[in-house]
């Protein structure tokens, strides 16, 4: 994983910098002109991360999934008075576990969380 690399003569930030002719990553000073090598050629990583609303989205007809539990719960956009729910799956620690509803009516198939804390 890429990390901020410090200068050893200034204390400045190094910014990456590519040797065209010898065909290599260096990390480069802008303050006293200080190189030295990347030992990885990786500058920067992006990590995407899904949201359980996001994997849900690909799955259009949730209300016919039988796998799915149901609840009496209306749903805030055309008052349908039932819709499954699920559980976020994500693992990460800064998440914290929320249930998330799907309308049954085929006409709306509107997704909502719950915010005041489980199915009725």
């Amino acid at each position: 994983m890429a990390s901020f690399r410090f200068c050893s003569e200034c204390n400045n930030m190094l910014y990456p910098k590519e040797d065209h002719h010898n065909r290599i990553l260096l990390f480069a000073c802008r303050n006293c002109n200080h190189e030295e090598g990347g030992d990885n050629p990786c500058v920067y990583r992006h990590v995407l991360s899904n949201t359980a609303m996001d994997l849900t989205m690909q799955h259009a007809d949730l209300y016919n999934d039988p796998t799915y539990p149901r609840a009496n719960k209306t749903c805030p956009q055309c008052g349908y008075n039932q819709a499954v729910f699920f559980m976020s799956r994500a693992k990460r620690a800064d998440v914290s576990m929320k249930l998330y509803f799907a309308c049954c009516s085929p006409d709306c198939g509107h997704r909502w969380t719950d915010v005041t804390g489980g199915a009725k």
